[in-house]
């Protein structure tokens, strides 16, 4: 494991505010989260940082001296990674973009090969959005897609703009033969007895979301297998477990995707690209390739088709 700037980010917040909670509320990180990850950070380094009293975390002298050079490299670090953007900006040569699962990294694409047709342009894909905000505002992406959940919206950093395109419901994916998957819609209740397979916990609080949204339901979200990816989309379509999914995604062999009765989960789909970064400009380019890529999607999924049908008709 390396030191990285994020690292240092983390240390000066527990500092900062004197509580692990109140530093990963900061950093819109779960408390467990930030946990592991400080205790991965001292163990690089050799040493205890803070000292956990209950009046909250304090530095130890270790720590006060690991704080004094965070606090003095942050600065020059923020300076060189605005620099290195500007110089970016001014000559475009290659455009490397980052994504989440979702379907609008083509329509980002797109508006980048069409503005700076000469450019090469590479992406990569990431389970979290916080990793990817983190690589934009440190300049080693110039965009990305990224998305968050009401309530448990990603951090803001001075350096990036996070535009939101859309914001869509959370369905649910069931295994076809489920009796669930019989009905138009599928009520929260009825899902608080099924097993759930549900991505790892992590910097991303999406899975912090849902189970804060069943709880104030009443219910308790029962995650049984903790996988995502293809692992995820195998378990519900063999039977062993449910899943939430975004509004777009295409019913597979195997799995029926049902709206939830009230909707009462959503995820919101943001741009974020820096503030001073080569595609700053181009940024009415990219919100609209990356919503017309987005409705594109929808097109291609008849249940969320009907779901928007019906709101429609209702108002």
């Amino acid at each position: 494991m390396d030191l990285e700037v994020r690292h240092l980010r983390i240390i000066c917040a527990v500092a900062e505010t004197g509580s692990l909670t109140r530093a990963a509320a900061a950093l819109r990180l779960t408390q467990p989260g930030l946990s592991s990850q400080l205790r991965r950070i001292e163990a690089m380094l050799g040493g205890a940082l803070f000292e956990r009293r209950p009046s909250g975390a304090v530095p130890t002298a270790f720590g006060e001296v690991v704080l004094a050079r965070a606090r003095a490299v942050l600065p020059t670090i923020d300076e060189l990674l605005g620099a290195a953007a500007l110089t970016a900006r001014a000559e475009p040569r290659h455009f490397r973009l980052g994504s989440v699962n979702a379907p609008l990294l083509g329509g980002v694409l797109a508006a980048v090969r069409e503005r700076y047709p000469a450019a090469k342009v590479s992406s990569r894909g990431h389970g979290s959005p916080v990793p990817l905000v983190e690589d934009v505002a440190q300049g080693r992406l110039e965009a990305a897609v990224v998305g968050d959940c009401p309530g448990y919206e990603l951090p803001a950093r001075p350096e990036v703009v996070l535009h939101p395109v859309v914001t869509e419901p959370v369905f649910v994916a069931l295994p076809a033969a489920h009796p669930l998957a019989a009905d138009r819609e599928v009520r929260l209740a009825d899902l608080a007895e099924e097993a759930w397979a549900s991505p790892h916990p992590d910097e991303d609080r999406t899975r912090e979301y849902w189970c804060a949204t069943f709880l104030a339901a009443g219910h308790r979200m029962r995650t049984v297998h903790e996988v995502d990816g293809r692992l995820l989309l195998e378990l519900v379509r063999g039977g062993h477990a449910v899943s939430l999914c975004q509004a777009t995604f295409e019913e597979l062999p195997g799995i029926a995707v049902r709206p939830i009765a009230g909707d009462p989960l959503h995820y919101r789909h943001l741009l974020a690209w820096h503030r001073e970064g080569p595609l700053a400009d181009a940024h009415a380019e990219l919100a609209r390739h990356a919503t017309a890529a987005y409705q594109a999607a929808a097109e291609r999924s008849p249940v969320y088709l009907r779901w928007l049908a019906e709101r429609e008709r209702s108002g």
